[in-house]
C-alpha cells in the first residue's frame, strides 16, 4: 500500500522538481555579481570595526566556490588561512542530519522511528520516551528540555554513550511532537544513533561518509574542549580589545564538535545547493534528503532537520544555521534562490555573534544591498561596568574605614541585623548569576563558569561588589563584638 500511494506522488514529486530547477535557473542569472575583491572588502571593514582577531570565510555560487579565505590570526598568533581548523559549533547539526539521513537512504532506519527500536540504551525516566522518534531528536520537537536535563550543569561526560546514560534520570517537558525546544542532546542521541546502527565511531562514520567523499581533509570531530587544537580556540572581548582565553569545560559532538575549515565548508555548502553532490559531484546524499533536512515541519515552522528556514531581510529563502562557543562562533547560510552559500568561522565567543553579524553582512552582500553601519555596543557596557566596580571597590573601603563610627551609633539589634543582612545578597547572587542567567535566557542551561565568558565585565564588577560586601560586612560584625565586649 505504501509503495503503491508513493507512486501516485511520483508526477507531483518532478513537478516540483522541474520548477524549482527554473525557478533557480531564473534567480542565478539575476543574482548580483559577488567575486573575492568585494568579499574581502566586507570582511575588512567589520575587522577593522570589531578588532575581530581572525576570521575565515567561504562562499560558493551553486557547484562553483567563489571565494575562500581566512583574516587575521589565531590565539597563538599563526595566519587564519582557508585551511585553518577552527570550531563549527552548533553548524554541526546539519552534520549530524546528513550522517542520519545516509542511514535512512540505506533502509537501515526511518525517520518516523521510535528511536528505542535502534538504540535500546536510549531510556529516561519518563514513559513518554519511548514515543519519541528520530526525526522529533533531528526538528527538536522530542519534548527533551534543558529545563529537564542539564547537560552543561550537570555531571560531565566524555562521550556519546554517556551522554545518552546520563539521560537517564531525567524527564521530558512536553510530550513528544507537541512543541519545538532547541536542547543540544537531541543531536547527541541522533550521533549515538549512529554509531549504534552504522557500526561505527561517530567520527569514523562521518569521516567515510561525509568528509573523505567531498576532500574535507581539515575536518574532523571533537568531543570535549580538551580536544581542540590551539588553532580552534578563540577570544573574549573586553572594552574592545581580545583577550585569548580556553574553552570552558563542555560535552558537544554530534550537537557541536564538528572541527573544519573555510576550505572544506565550501565543500559542504555546496553539497546543499547541488542535491547533494560535492564539487566533483560525488555524491553523499540524494536530493530528496538534502530538501528533506530544509524543510520544517509543522510543529517547529522554522527548523528543519539542522536548519533554520525563513527568508532574507530582502525577503528572499533563506536556510541557515548559527553555532555558538564560548570563544569561537560559526555561521553558515544557504540562499536557495541565487545558489548562494556563505560560512563564516570566528574566534571570538558567543557575546559577540561575529560569524552571525558578519555572515549576514555577506548576505546583504550577495543581494546586492546596501551594508548597515558596523557596532559593537559591549565596550560602552564594559565602560561602564568596569567603572562601577571602581566606584564600589572605593565605597568598600570607605566603608570598611567607617566600621567603628557606624557601630559606634545608638540603634535596636532589629535594626542592626536588617543593615547587615542585604550585604550577603550580592554574595548570593554571584555564587547563583548561572541560575538567573539560565533564566533569562528562557530555561537554557548554563553552567557557572560558562557566565564571565557571556558577561565578563559583569561578573568582575558583581564579584568586586559581593566581596566588598563580605569586607564591609566583617569589618562591622568586629566593630560591633568591640562594642559590645567587655572592658
Amino acid at each position: 500500500m505504501a509503495r503503491d500511494r508513493d507512486a501516485r506522488r511520483l508526477p507531483g514529486v518532478f513537478t516540483s522538481i522541474l520548477s524549482a530547477l527554473i525557478i533557480s535557473a531564473t534567480s542565478l542569472t539575476a543574482a548580483p555579481t559577488v567575486d573575492a575583491a568585494a568579499i574581502d572588502a566586507v570582511v575588512r571593514e567589520y575587522r577593522e570595526q570589531t578588532a575581530l582577531p581572525g576570521v575565515a570565510v567561504a562562499v560558493t555560487r551553486g557547484a562553483t566556490v567563489v571565494h575562500t579565505a581566512g583574516y587575521g590570526h589565531t590565539p597563538d598568533g599563526d595566519a587564519v588561512s582557508e585551511h585553518t581548523i577552527m570550531a563549527a559549533a552548533s553548524v554541526s547539526k546539519s552534520f549530524t542530519a546528513v550522517a542520519v539521513m545516509r542511514l535512512v537512504e540505506s533502509g537501515r532506519i526511518r525517520l518516523d522511528d521510535p528511536v528505542r527500536a535502534h538504540l535500546p540504551e536510549f531510556t529516561m525516566a519518563d514513559p513518554r520516551a519511548a514515543d519519541i522518534t528520530v526525526r522529533q531528536l533531528l526538528d527538536q520537537t522530542s519534548g527533551m528540555s534543558d529545563t529537564t536535563h542539564r547537560s552543561f550543569s550537570g555531571p560531565p561526560v566524555r562521550t556519546l554513550a554517556e551522554a545518552v546514560a546520563a539521560m537517564r534520570d531525567s524527564t521530558l517537558a512536553a510530550a513528544p511532537g507537541s512543541r519545538w525546544e532547541y536542547h543540544n542532546p537531541n543531536f547527541q542521541v541522533a550521533a549515538r544513533l549512529v554509531e549504534v546502527v552504522g557500526g561505527l565511531p561517530f567520527a569514523d562514520h562521518l569521516r567515510r561518509e561525509v568528509f573523505d567523499p567531498l576532500g574535507m581533509a581539515d575536518s574532523r570531530t571533537a568531543d570535549t574542549e580538551r580536544d581542540l587544537p590551539p588553532s580552534a580556540e578563540g577570544h573574549v572581548r573586553v572594552l574592545g580589545v581580545p583577550v585569548a582565553l580556553p574553552e570552558p569545560p563542555a560535552f558537544g559532538n554530534g550537537s557541536g564538535g564538528v572541527l573544519t575549515s573555510a576550505h572544506d565548508l565550501a565543500a559542504w555548502l555546496i553539497v546543499q545547493n547541488n542535491g547533494g553532490r560535492g564539487p566533483d559531484g560525488t555524491s553523499i546524499a540524494t536530493p530528496r534528503s538534502i530538501t528533506e533536512t530544509h524543510t520544517p515541519t509543522t510543529v517547529s515552522e522554522s527548523y528543519g532537520l539542522g536548519w533554520f528556514v525563513g527568508v532574507t531581510a530582502a525577503g528572499a529563502p533563506l536556510v541557515d544555521h548559527g553555532g555558538d562557543l564560548f570563544t569561537s562562533t560559526a555561521y553558515q547560510a544557504l540562499l536557495p534562490g541565487s545558489g548562494h552559500g556563505i560560512a563564516v568561522l570566528a574566534n571570538t565567543g558567543m557575546r559577540h555573534g561575529d560569524a552571525q553579524a558578519l555572515g549576514a553582512r555577506l548576505v546583504t552582500l550577495v543581494e546586492g544591498r546596501q551594508l548597515p553601519p558596523v557596532g559593537d555596543p559591549n565596550t560602552v557596557v564594559d565602560a561602564v561596568l568596569l567603572g562601577l566596580a571602581l566606584v564600589f571597590a572605593a565605597l568598600t573601603v570607605r566603608g570598611v574605614v567607617r566600621s567603628r563610627r557606624w557601630a559606634a551609633r545608638p540603634r535596636s539589634t532589629a535594626s542592626t541585623v536588617a543593615r547587615l543582612v542585604p550585604l550577603v545578597l550580592p554574595l548570593l547572587l554571584l555564587l547563583t548569576v548561572h541560575r538567573v542567567v539560565g533564566y533569562l535566557y528562557r530555561g537554557r542551561d548554563v553552567a557557572w563558569l560558562q557566565v564571565p565568558y557571556l558577561y565578563p565585565t559583569f561578573v568582575v564588577a558583581l564579584a568586586v561588589t559581593a566581596l566588598g560586601c563580605v569586607a564591609l560586612l566583617a569589618a562591622r560584625a568586629i566593630a560591633l563584638t568591640g562594642r559590645t565586649g567587655p572592658g
